[in-house]
C-alpha cells in the first residue's frame, strides 16, 4: 500500500474562529482519533493534495511535533459552493486492528468477447474491504480474460486469503453486454 507522508502542527485552541483563520493561512484543521485520545491539528491544505486527489487507495503517515503515525482519511469536509476543504478526519492505524477502505478496483487481461465485439460495462469502480493494514491491497485485481459476450463477474467470484469484500455477493462488478453493432450482425445473421 502506497503512503504519503504529511506533517501537522497541533492546534490549541478547537473553534470556529480558529479554523477560519487556519483556512485563510491555506491550513486545512483536522483530527486523528482511533488511538487513546483525539489529536487535533492542521494541515498545509498543498499536502493533503496527493492523499485526496487519487485514485489509489493510500495510508497516510502524520507528523505531528515528531509524534508519527500511521492513517487513513475516513471523512473530508468541502465547503457546497466553493469545493474549498474545510476538515479532514483521520482514522489512526494499528497492526492487529481490522480497518475498512474503499479500494479501486483493477480490470486485468482481455476479454474474448471484447474482442468479438462486446461491449464491457464495469458497474462497480471501488469495492468496500476489511483487512489488517499489512494485508490491505493496493488495488482488487479482477481478470476478465475469460468473459465471453453475456458473463459477468460478481463480488461473491472474487477470492482472497487475507481480506474480505464487504459489499453484497450478488452486486455485479462487470460484465459483457451485447454492442448494437453485434445485435444488428447476429440479426441480419437470422435473417430479420
Amino acid at each position: 500500500m502506497k503512503t504519503i507522508a504529511i506533517s501537522g502542527s497541533p492546534r490549541e485552541n478547537v473553534g470556529k474562529r480558529d479554523a477560519k483563520e487556519l483556512r485563510y493561512e491555506g491550513k486545512v484543521p483536522a483530527v486523528l482519533y482511533g488511538g487513546k485520545e483525539q489529536k487535533h491539528f492542521a494541515v498545509v491544505t498543498t499536502e493533503l493534495k496527493d492523499a485526496i486527489y487519487t485514485p489509489d487507495a493510500t495510508f497516510v503517515e502524520i507528523d505531528i511535533d515528531g509524534t508519527k503515525s500511521k492513517a487513513i482519511i475516513k471523512e473530508l469536509q468541502f465547503h457546497p459552493l466553493t469545493d474549498q476543504l474545510l476538515h479532514v478526519d483521520f482514522l489512526q492505524l494499528f497492526d492487529d486492528k481490522i480497518i475498512n477502505m474503499e479500494i479501486p478496483v483493477k480490470l486485468t487481461g482481455t476479454s474474448p468477447g471484447v474482442k468479438m465485439g462486446g461491449k464491457l460495462i464495469q458497474k462497480l469502480r471501488k469495492l468496500r474491504v476489511k483487512a489488517l493494514p499489512k494485508d490491505m491491497p493496493q488495488n482488487v485485481e479482477v481478470d476478465i480474460s475469460s468473459m465471453e459476450v453475456g458473463h459477468l463477474i460478481r463480488v461473491r467470484d472474487l477470492k482472497s486469503e487475507s481480506y474480505v469484500i464487504t459489499n453484497t455477493p450478488e452486486d455485479t462488478i462487470v460484465s459483457v453486454g451485447m454492442s448494437r453493432a453485434l445485435k444488428q450482425a447476429e440479426n441480419e445473421a437470422k435473417g430479420k
